[in-house]
């Protein structure tokens, strides 16, 4: 079965050339890290700069709360760097996304 973060990073392969994902494991802890507490991938294209965190429908709620409480958001912002967060569910036994778009 595919994690949802690579069914976020084929996505994202579809319109941009550089797509990376940028969470880390710990294996002392046993633990994933997400970049700047936050980040799951990383999209470049052109001029633009994506940042995507990726989780279920369910789980969107709690990461976009996440996200806005984030020191490095402002910061983000700020750089004009996009943030999505992309919730996978199923419907119809087909996988689909849900993008909330907090640039």
């Amino acid at each position: 079965m595919k994690s949802l973060t690579s069914r976020s990073v084929d996505l994202l392969r579809k319109e941009y050339p550089l797509v990376e994902t940028v969470e880390r494991f710990n294996s002392f802890t046993k633990r994933r890290h997400d970049l700047f507490g936050i980040i799951d991938i990383l999209a470049v294209r052109d001029n633009e700069i994506l940042m995507v965190q990726t989780t279920s429908k369910s789980n969107m709620r709690s990461r976009v709360i996440k996200i806005e409480d984030s020191d490095a958001l402002p910061v983000l912002r700020k750089a004009e760097i996009s943030i999505h967060v992309h919730g996978w569910y199923k419907e119809n036994n087909r996988w689909r996304v849900k993008i909330i778009d907090l640039s």
